[in-house]
């Protein structure tokens, strides 16, 4: 068959199929009397065999030799190519997340683009003092994508740079909350810290749910922030994860302080004296627990908590009675 109809069987221009012969890639199998290329059934098979290998990402050359070499081993060449495809895709989804960023700006011309990409640079530099800029530049007049700035304060190791970005970030409005907390499942401790440290500083109803819902999350650490922070925010369901904290001797005064500031309420003093009492009243509790949650009950009012420093004032711990003693006796 002649050059036109090969190229209409096989989708390739007839100009493509005389660069594959030039390459030696497919040689028509004759010439008619009129000098004009004929191709075989075997020469449109091999054209189909260039094109499914092209269609994987071979260079003509690789297809020449996976074709012709009866030596050629394709594994480390699809390797390759697979590393190559990653690498290209990486390219293109930071790329994408670029332009998305920056369509999110809502820019009013091409300066905003320009300055939105810079600020976005910015926040990726290897300098901490440009990053700190950056964040600090967070104005309305320059606004960073908050997709971006959740990023970034997720991924900021600088103390300092991460303190501007939340800053950066408190300005931004309640919809960075959830952007923020992503960062809660993240496989690095470092990372689930900085989500719930920034979740902390981030006011509004958005924040304060996804604190209450970190209440149960299974690193410790995630947990008593959130509890110091929603115990502050007079959140009273934060009350048995702050006993945990005392009874475990961690940030226990911090915790002890947020109890006596939600005890302010006359029901939740009793709801918090009760669980006080409760853990105390543990068998395998250890005497500096012990003592701990004594000192917690000391500034919480009402009649059970008197009742329950009653009681330890007679504790055989000395420090335990002698703590009771002292409570009582500033209640008069």
């Amino acid at each position: 068959m002649l050059i036109g109809e090969v190229a209409r069987r096989s989708g390739v221009s007839a100009r493509m199929l005389r660069h594959y012969e030039s390459l030696g890639l497919v040689r028509p199998t004759g010439r008619t009397e009129g000098g004009y290329r004929e191709y075989a059934e075997e020469d449109v098979r091999r054209i189909f065999h260039i094109e499914s290998l092209r269609s994987l990402g071979l260079s003509l050359r690789d297809v020449g030799r996976a074709l012709d070499d009866p030596g050629f081993a394709p594994a480390e060449l699809v390797g390759e190519l697979i590393r190559g495809t990653r690498e290209r895709i990486a390219a293109e989804t930071e790329l994408l997340t670029r332009l998305r960023r920056i369509g999110a700006a809502e820019p009013a011309g091409w300066e905003d683009v320009l300055r939105t990409v810079a600020l976005l640079q910015a926040l990726g530099s290897a300098s901490a003092g440009t990053r700190h800029r950056a964040a600090l530049s967070a104005t309305e007049e320059a606004p960073v994508p908050v997709e971006a700035l959740a990023e970034a304060v997720l991924g900021e190791p600088d103390p300092v740079v991460a303190g501007a970005l939340r800053w950066a970030l408190v300005r931004s409005g309640e919809e960075v909350a959830a952007l923020v907390a992503k960062g809660l499942d993240a496989p690095a401790a470092e990372v689930r810290e900085r989500a719930v440290r920034s979740l902390a500083e981030l006011p509004g109803a958005a924040a304060t749910a996804l604190l209450r819902d970190a209440l149960a999350h299974p690193d410790p650490v995630v947990r008593r922030h959130a509890a110091l922070t929603l115990g502050a925010r007079g959140a009273g369901d934060a009350v048995p994860s702050l006993v945990d904290l005392i009874v475990e001797g961690v940030n226990d005064v911090d915790a002890a302080d947020a109890l006596g500031a939600l005890a302010v309420d006359p029901a939740s003093a009793d709801r918090i004296a009760a669980a006080l009492v409760d853990r105390l009243a543990a068998a395998a509790l250890d005497p500096p627990a012990r003592r701990r949650l004594t000192q917690a009950l000391v500034d919480i009012p009402g009649p059970t908590a008197a009742r329950a420093l009653t009681e330890l004032s007679r504790d055989p711990d000395r420090a335990v009675a002698l703590t009771a003693v002292y409570a009582l006796r500033r209640r008069g």
